[in-house]
């Protein structure tokens, strides 16, 4: 499981990369200034994420602690919520859908959480009885 989320990872970064370009170029005559920024954020936040998913992934396979299994899936809802909505936002110009994104920004708190709190408990000093 964590090595495809590893995958998934990095496949999500490599859209983030498509995506970020076909912005700047193929989506630059058709939006507006606003539109194309909300668009970049979009984008911005799915690379940022796309990192956390290759290194919760990583963490998983390493230590098997649910704490990084969670902030995976955080981190992937995240993604599809917040940068999605975003996209298709910015790109219908729906304006609703930008309800959506916060609830997308709570998920990619709670998989930094997550991910902090595994690594927490890694450090922790264990005891044997």
């Amino acid at each position: 499981m964590g090595f495809r989320f590893m995958s998934v990872g990095a496949f999500i970064a490599l859209l983030g990369v498509a995506f970020g370009a076909f912005g700047a170029h193929g989506l630059k005559a058709i939006l507006s200034e606003h539109m194309l920024e909300v668009f970049h954020t979009g984008v911005r936040y799915q690379m940022y994420h796309a990192f956390g998913l290759i290194v919760s992934g990583g963490a998983f396979v390493l230590y098997q602690l649910k704490h990084f299994r969670w902030a995976t899936w955080s981190f992937l809802t995240g993604i599809m919520l917040f940068s999605g909505s975003l996209y298709v936002m910015s790109l219908t110009g729906i304006r609703w859908l930008g309800a959506i994104t916060p609830l997308g920004g709570v998920f990619f708190i709670a998989g930094w959480l997550l991910l902090a709190l595994g690594f927490w408990k890694l450090a922790k000093p264990q005891t044997s009885s």
